[in-house]
């Protein structure tokens, strides 16, 4: 039996254990930067990896299309009687046969080919839906993150002021009790202390849901401590050069590949306008009074109607090629329209970022400081301190505001195209294409 040392013993083990087990990781604390974000969020991805089986059920598929058909074995009794005398024998009458034979379909290799073609620019696209999905797991979790950072950077600067607020309630506090203040100062400045509280707690609740979408890519790591986020002042495409650089969007590489695809099918279609042939070898058996027979059969569909019927599939398929290039046109002319839109917002968006970092919050911090002065000389009002403080505030969060909505420009440029691939063969940023 265990003694009562020998249980406390255990209890304090287990407790040890479960502590231990419930314990956040090591790394929990560790900041979380945008490229761990960025690499954390392709290996958590499923979206990847459907494409990947995508395109492998596609190559596996080419090669068993590249294959002629299966041969067909037959089985069967022909001519068995079934009245008078010879009824149901198999061995009486001279007709009756029981035969066994094999019947093979030869597939024409150039249509054999085109199958196979068409299955393997399949998965060509699905590695270009690949590619799409990975540049959209990019965008979005370089978003959210750097929504997050904005927000945690709008909290801190709330609190900052709410900090100065609340000794200004106490300075307020202190001169009312000595004769040198009025009432309403006090009450003016609480009021503007719960008006930072009120647009604190705002600015928390945004941060839960930037942290609940930052999780929606990362999982548990979308609670650590964010790092310093990258240099969103460079221009991540080169207006000079935006129309090749468009060239390369996801999309427009997925609408070539699938350009081809079509392209594939239509020779598929034209291959079905020569008809395949079917041979068949069959041995028959007969009573012990007859000789056995071998019979050898071949059959072609007669493709008397090809104007309504192939004729017809190739102008559809045709068609179809028609279509994914229009569409390609298109989304090249919307694509490149967009990201002209983009690029010059965020040029803007700098420059105005510049004005606030050299004229309105110089200003709105001098206004600030000149009406607090005023104030502690006795030359100046209360309100007008706590009015120069709120303008101060709104012009610091317009900034962190606008300088949120640039880096989402940042990174809706940053992220528009994939990663080149290295002379070695391989992508950066872990863009490897599954091996055929």
């Amino acid at each position: 039996m265990f003694s009562f040392s020998s249980s406390r013993l255990a209890s304090a083990a287990l407790g040890a254990a479960l502590v231990v087990a419930t314990a956040p990781p090591a790394w929990a604390d560790e900041a979380l930067s945008l490229d761990e974000a960025l690499r954390l969020a392709q290996q958590r991805s499923r979206a990847l990896p459907a494409q990947d089986a995508a395109a492998s059920a596609a190559l596996e598929m080419s090669v068993a299309a590249g294959q002629l058909p299966d041969p067909a074995l037959k089985a069967g009794i022909n001519n068995l009687p079934v009245n008078k005398a010879d009824r149901f024998s198999l061995t009486r009458d001279f007709m009756t046969m029981r035969s066994i034979g094999l019947m093979q379909e030869f597939t024409r290799e150039g249509k054999r080919s085109a199958r196979a073609a068409r299955l393997e620019r399949e998965a060509d696209a699905a590695l270009a839906a690949r590619a799409v999905a990975l540049a959209d797991l990019r965008r979005e979790t370089a978003m959210a993150w750097l929504d997050r950072h904005y927000l945690d950077r709008m909290s801190e600067l709330l609190r900052l002021q709410r900090d100065e607020a609340t000794l200004q309630v106490e300075a307020a506090e202190s001169g009312y009790r000595g004769g040198r203040g009025a009432q309403a100062d006090v009450f003016a400045a609480r009021s503007a202390v719960a008006q930072i509280d009120d647009r604190l707690r705002q600015t928390e609740s945004q941060t839960l849901t930037a942290k609940t979408r930052l999780a929606r890519w990362l999982g548990a790591a979308a609670e650590r401590p964010l790092a310093a986020p990258p240099d969103t002042g460079r221009a991540p495409i080169d207006a000079q050069r935006l129309d090749a650089q468009i060239e390369h969007h996801p999309q427009l590489a997925l609408l070539a590949r699938q350009e081809a695809m079509a392209l594939a099918e239509v020779d598929a279609a034209q291959s079905n306008k020569r008809a395949d042939w079917s041979v068949e070898l069959m041995f028959s058996q007969r009573g012990s009074a007859y000789s056995n027979m071998v019979s050898l059969n071949v059959s072609v569909p007669l493709q008397w109607d090809q104007k309504n019927r192939q004729d017809r599939e190739v102008a559809a398929r045709l068609a179809m090629v028609e279509q994914v290039r229009a569409q390609r046109d298109e989304t090249l002319r919307e694509h490149a329209a967009q990201t002209r839109t983009w690029l010059q917002q965020w040029r803007i968006n700098r420059t105005r970022l510049g004005r606030y970092d050299d004229t309105l919050i110089p200003l709105a911090r001098e206004r600030t400081q000149a009406a607090l002065a005023a104030y502690r000389g006795a030359a100046g009002s209360l309100a007008a301190v706590l009015e120069a403080r709120r303008a101060e505030i709104d012009t610091r969060m317009e900034r962190l505001r606008l300088e949120m909505e640039n880096a989402a420009l940042w990174a809706q440029l940053e992220y528009l195209i994939p990663p080149a691939p290295t002379p070695d063969g391989t992508r950066h940023a872990g863009t490897q294409e599954p091996q055929r």
